[in-house]
């Protein structure tokens, strides 16, 4: 060791002598031993029995209420349980029930967001698993955090990078994501699904933008959401397929308490004027998702989303809803809640008698890019033929700046010449209609209509 040292000119330390082969040898053996120990024993906190039970509520300390943070309700309806409210942030007010805009990388695809805010959008939803891997939360935090990064005044929502994860481990990639066409580091095809090892400690993938190994646990999940700097944040949960043994969704929703309590743990060290909502899980097992919300609604999370598998269809979502939504607190205990990932128009009116607060989902503006219009006479796609001569606006009823100046014909005319700004107008369309259709929902409600 020394010998090559000296033979580069470099003088050995006074007092320490030449090592022999043999001994370099076994200080080499035993310096990967030693490595191998450390490396072991990291190891064994993460190992543990797949049913083990999370730490207890009395582990946490009692939340107070923030003064940055809290829910307000305004009107609960008589009829149902749907209900009006307001949630206050440090970045302004989120009236429910809510539709949440869905900006993947900070931005909604063809069009200003800030054109979204004239909409009426109050809440914005970002995705930390795309920011996470471009352009990165350390770019994000120097610029001042989300807000000033993409400059929004408004609240902005993340989640934990966790979903685009386990539907990639299912092998069904999420449809903003298309890892299909996208190229690894080598050039190559990245394969259609890049998860390298789910385990207790976390989740570890490949990147699609360079193809890094990246992992992704509760703790550098939430270090990533500080930096991004969300009014709200979401904590890792695993996301399970639908079709699964009852065994294997009970140890899911083990797994998934202990990654939440790890995730609030961290949180609670450096909150930042952030509130983190838990995430309830449990599929469509009722006697889980119980166990999920006695768990989860005694800790100290500022409001309650629902994820998890939500059923194979809307009728089975809703009778989930029918049995979930009434064992959540209420009175002044109530805390807002989100579900997570749906927004559809049917399923909005659906589940608001429930008591949902509010919605997120990339439908609405998706299909807008692909030339289907929401109206009150249901679903419109302007590509059809029909409409090269139409030239009324896409709603006569709509006041949104492009049924106020553009026809359907001309909006036609734009898809059929590949115009970009054909995807611009029908996604701004769609983003008023869900804002003015949550406005109208909410005036029903206190009408006593729903």
């Amino acid at each position: 060791m020394w010998g090559s040292a000296a033979g580069r000119g470099l003088r050995r330390p006074r007092g320490t002598a030449r090592l022999c082969s043999c001994e370099a040898g076994a200080a080499s053996k035993l310096a990967k031993s030693e490595r191998r120990a450390a490396k072991k024993k990291a190891a064994e906190k993460y190992r543990c029995h797949p049913m083990a039970e999370p730490p207890p509520p009395s582990a946490f300390p009692p939340n107070g209420g923030r003064d940055f943070f809290h829910f307000e309700l305004l009107h609960q309806s008589k009829k149902s349980g749907a209900r009006v409210g307001r949630i206050h942030t440090p970045h302004g007010v989120v009236d429910t029930p809510g539709f949440v805009g869905v900006a993947t990388n900070g931005a909604f695809k063809a069009l200003d967001h800030r054109l979204g805010d004239d909409a009426g959008l109050q809440l914005m939803f970002c995705n930390t698993y795309h920011m996470l891997l471009q352009p990165g939360p350390e770019v994000v935090e120097k610029a001042g955090g989300l807000h000033k990064f993409i400059n929004r005044e408004r609240p902005i929502i993340t989640d934990s990078g966790g979903f685009q994860v386990f539907s990639m481990a299912e092998g069904s990639v999420h449809d903003e994501l298309n890892m299909k066409k996208k190229s690894n580091a080598k050039g190559g095809v990245a394969p259609p699904t890049s998860v390298l090892k789910i385990s207790e400690e976390g989740a570890a993938f490949r990147s699609y933008v360079d193809g890094r190994r990246v992992l992704l646990t509760p703790e550098s999940s939430v270090r990533a959401q500080k930096a991004l700097g969300a009014d709200i944040i979401i904590p890792l949960d695993e996301l399970p397929p639908y079709h699964i043994s009852a065994q294997r969704l009970e140890e899911s929703v083990a797994r998934t308490h202990r990654w939440e309590a790890r995730s609030l743990f961290e949180h609670l060290a450096d909150v930042r004027q952030q509130a983190m909502y838990c995430v309830l899980h449990g599929g469509v097992d009722e006697a889980q998702r119980l166990k999920s919300v006695e768990y989860l609604t005694a800790l100290p999370f500022d409001g309650f989303a629902i994820g998890g598998s939500l059923g194979k269809d809307r009728a089975e979502l809703m009778q989930l809803l029918k049995f979930l939504m009434p064992l959540l607190p209420t009175g002044p205990a109530a805390k807002p809640n989100h579900l997570l990932g749906i927004a559809d128009v049917e399923s909005i009116e659906e589940a608001v008698p429930f008591g949902v607060d509010t919605f997120d989902s990339c439908f609405p503006l998706r299909i807008g890019r692909h030339g289907t219009l929401l109206t009150p006479r249901g679903r419109l796609y302007v590509k059809r033929g029909k409409y090269r001569e139409d030239y009324g606006p896409i709603d006569p009823g709509c006041d949104c700046p492009v049924c106020r100046n553009h026809s359907l014909a001309y909006i036609h005319h734009l898809f059929r010449a590949k115009e970009p700004m054909a995807w611009t107008l029908c996604t701004l369309h769609n983003l008023h209609y869900m804002c003015d259709m949550m406005a109208r929902i909410r005036q029903q409600i206190i009408a006593g209509e729903i």
